[in-house]
């Protein structure tokens, strides 16, 4: 026992501290829950002083000898019988011991009272186990701060206090890391609220006009119409981390079925993928695609893009897959007024029947257009064709038309988003309508 003697306003300030079971002039008695507070931060390496100071001890008025003492004992007690070494036995453990005989009463009582005690042994053992399953099987493959995190939550959830040196010991992590996550707790805290907020800019972007976007285009957006400057990666990891996804085209599973007759005419490859020539209405690609809709309806989609804009210049919606669908794409790029051609410009294509008809050969030629084919079987001389068609396909619900028209409208509606609002990222983070302007005026 110390012989420091508290005075009376001492003991006062000693009775406020929610530690200390109670406290005389001589002496003082700290609760159970301090006590087993003590032995996790000790092993974790603290002082016995800093730990009493963190708990609102003053040192001064308690003095080193009496701190260093208790903390010898405390020490002794839990290496002997653990947790139930550092609890108060002086209440249970006084008096004179018992020597006459038990009544048979008494005798039930206390066997009773000793089966309560050995059942709430058994399941507290048994729902420790499955709480070892569960966390040896989740700290599979994780980070740290991710076994910390799993460590904490099993902690709070099922109330094992005295239990950190176990589960570390368990997941093969360190303890010091752990009380330093929990103490990170607030910067967490301010970096998730910052990450929601980033995430709030990104749905807006993503969502933008009605149609989902990846990473790059939703960068570009929050650039150009937001005035906000985000790192792709600082994008990516936002999209990562709450599951913002953008939809991945699919490969076709269907070949192109036509084959050319004798009277139809392949001509050569002339523009050998050199699709930016940089120069406006000069490279024209066209190509077909399928749209089903409306369950067991089949549509078909004509179009034709600047190979250097990306620009769509003419497109042709129909339920039927005939030569009119390609020279009808053709009269409507002649028909529009602001579609300036090149004086070389020509049409690239891929061998199908359409293209290699007489009938559509002569169109190009008496409008003064030139021609070009793909490679037979080769989807790579038209590749940005066929991708401007994964990424309509991935962003039109076209599946859910009901009717032709209802169809048409859905693809009219994205043409225009798509010519007007849609950055894209080798464009020079511009639309196919800026980046055309761009090019006329340089």
């Amino acid at each position: 026992m110390s012989k420091i003697i508290f005075s009376t306003k001492e003991v006062k300030t000693l009775q406020q501290n929610p530690n200390v079971q109670r406290v005389s002039e001589r002496a003082i008695t700290y609760t159970d829950s301090f006590k087993n507070r003590f032995m996790d931060e000790y092993l974790a390496g603290k002082l016995p002083r800093q730990i009493f100071e963190e708990n609102g001890f003053n040192v001064d008025v308690l003095g080193i000898k009496r701190i260093e003492q208790s903390a010898y004992r405390w020490k002794k007690a839990y290496e002997k019988n653990g947790l139930i070494g550092l609890t108060d036995s002086r209440k249970t453990g006084s008096g004179r011991p018992l020597k006459r005989e038990l009544t048979p009463l008494e005798v039930i009582e206390r066997q009773e009272a000793r089966i309560k005690l050995l059942e709430g042994q058994v399941e507290l053992l048994k729902k420790l186990e499955a709480t070892e399953r569960r966390l040896l099987n989740a700290s599979e493959n994780l980070n740290p701060s991710r076994v910390y995190q799993l460590i904490y939550e099993t902690i709070e959830q099922n109330h094992f206090k005295q239990m950190t040196k176990y589960f570390c010991d368990l997941l093969e992590v360190s303890r010091s890391g752990y009380y330093s996550y929990v103490k990170a707790s607030n910067s967490r805290e301010a970096k998730e609220q910052l990450d929601l907020e980033v995430k709030g800019f990104i749905l807006k972007a993503f969502n933008r006009r009605g149609y989902k976007k990846g990473s790059r285009s939703i960068k570009m957006i929050l650039e150009n119409e937001y005035s906000l400057i985000f790192s792709r990666k600082k994008i990516q990891r936002i999209m990562r981390k709450y599951g913002i996804v953008c939809p991945h085209r699919k490969p076709n599973p269907y070949k192109k079925i036509a084959k050319a007759t004798k009277e139809h005419q392949v001509v050569p490859n002339k523009l050998n993928r050199k699709f930016k020539q940089g120069t406006p209405g000069k490279v024209l690609l066209t190509d077909i695609t399928f749209l089903p809709y409306n369950g067991n309806c089949m549509a078909y989609l004509s179009t034709v893009k600047d190979g250097s804009t990306n620009e769509i210049l003419a497109y042709h919606v129909s339920d039927r897959i005939t030569l009119d669908i390609a020279t009808q794409t053709i009269h409507k790029l002649i028909n529009n007024k602001k579609v300036i051609l090149h004086p070389a410009a020509f049409i690239h294509s891929d061998q199908g029947s359409h293209y290699t008809s007489p009938k559509y050969q002569q169109l190009l030629k008496k409008y003064g257009l030139g021609q070009s084919m793909s490679r037979r079987g080769n989807c790579w001389d038209n590749a940005p064709l066929e991708s401007f068609f994964g990424h309509l396909k991935d962003d039109v619900d076209y599946k859910s038309a009901r009717t032709l028209e209802e169809l048409k409208a859905k693809i009219n509606h994205y043409m225009v988003y798509y010519n007007n609002y849609r950055y894209q990222w080798n464009l020079k983070r511009m639309t196919p309508i800026q980046y055309r302007d761009h090019l006329l005026v340089a």
